[in-house]
């Protein structure tokens, strides 16, 4: 009890700046709208009276809907809810959970490997590296729930109009076997430098970057990060940079290509419970296995489309979805 006031005292000062720093940047933390909801298959948890809880999340589309359903179950759970997604900045977010100003939140299990735990390499394998994330931090008071099937790491993309004219190309591994012509690349600037990036992921597939018989560099075109995708969509080359869950890849048609010799480190998400909060309610753990093993790909694609694309609100969105698998009803 006394580390845990410990940590929130020392803390304290830390929350108030990031949500004076949502007030700064014109942010809500995300208090302002989610919709009225009832028990489902997640059920009212018994005898919990005035249970408080509070969910962080960061501030980007995919991160939004994942914390505005952490959200939605736990309110249907009979907890009342302190909404303070929408953080700007993974630290920050990290931060709040660290200390237990925050008590549930979602993450990415090679962000935490490499990001926050500071491992040099990743594990593409999915299950082992969410094992070795989940026994790190169980000493810094974080406990990792089960992964969801989504796995929001970087991946290689072909607008799908042009996959017949590659030769029905399916993996990463069938670039090698085109002709150099039309081994062409956009990527960001980060990709291009990360040690998880491009030039080991050319090396993994048997190519060279620069070379005559290989990737020259002609055939690679750096942009920003939102403009790979229109880039790729456009022909501006064959194989575009992306997260495998964004929403652009459904709304521009573009066809993932398998990494079929596992190169990209697991970048599976998964909810993450401050240890102390989960020990005093243990039926988190079972709300939350409700909810993660309908987490795809292609369910994330669609849900962040639905925002990025379609306009709707990542509250509106993650109840709607949840309204629809059951998870939640409408209140009486």
């Amino acid at each position: 009890m006394f580390v845990r006031l410990a940590r929130r005292t020392a803390a304290a000062a830390g929350l108030a700046a990031v949500v004076l720093l949502l007030s700064s940047c014109g942010l809500q933390p995300a208090t302002s709208y989610v919709p009225a909801v009832g028990p489902g298959s997640i059920k009212r948890i018994e005898g919990l009276g005035k249970a408080d809880i509070t969910v962080t999340s960061k501030n980007f589309t995919e991160q939004l809907v994942l914390g505005k359903i952490a959200v939605l179950a736990t309110k249907a759970a009979g907890f009342h809810v302190t909404d303070l997604t929408n953080v700007p900045g993974s630290q920050p977010a990290r931060d709040l959970l660290l200390s237990g100003e925050a008590d549930i939140g979602w993450e990415y299990t090679g962000t935490a490997w490499l990001t926050y735990l500071g491992k040099k390499a990743g594990i593409a394998d999915k299950a082992k590296q969410w094992q070795a994330v989940h026994d790190a931090d169980l000493k810094n008071g974080i406990t990792w729930g089960k992964p969801a099937p989504m796995n929001n790491t970087y991946a290689m993309a072909v607008r799908s109009e042009a996959v017949d004219k590659l030769g029905g190309i399916s993996k990463l591994s069938d670039i090698a076997k085109l002709p150099v012509k039309d081994r062409t690349f956009c990527i960001e600037s980060e990709f291009n430098s990360r040690p998880d990036g491009f030039n080991p992921m050319l090396e993994k597939y048997g190519l060279k970057r620069g070379a005559a018989k290989g990737v020259p560099e002609d055939n690679i075109g750096i942009y920003d990060t939102g403009a790979v995708y229109s880039a790729t969509d456009n022909g501006a080359c064959n194989f575009g940079e992306v997260f495998a869950t964004d929403g652009r890849i459904k709304a521009l048609d573009l066809t993932i290509l398998k990494d079929d010799k596992n190169f990209f480190p697991a970048y599976n998400v998964g909810p993450e419970f401050y240890t102390e909060t989960l020990q005093k309610y243990p039926q988190l753990t079972d709300i939350f296995a409700q909810i993660t093993p309908k987490l795809t790909d292609d369910v994330l694609q669609s849900l962040n489309y639905k925002v990025d694309v379609a306009g709707e609100e990542p509250a509106d969105v993650a109840f709607n979805w949840m309204l629809d698998e059951g998870l939640i009803s409408k209140p009486q």
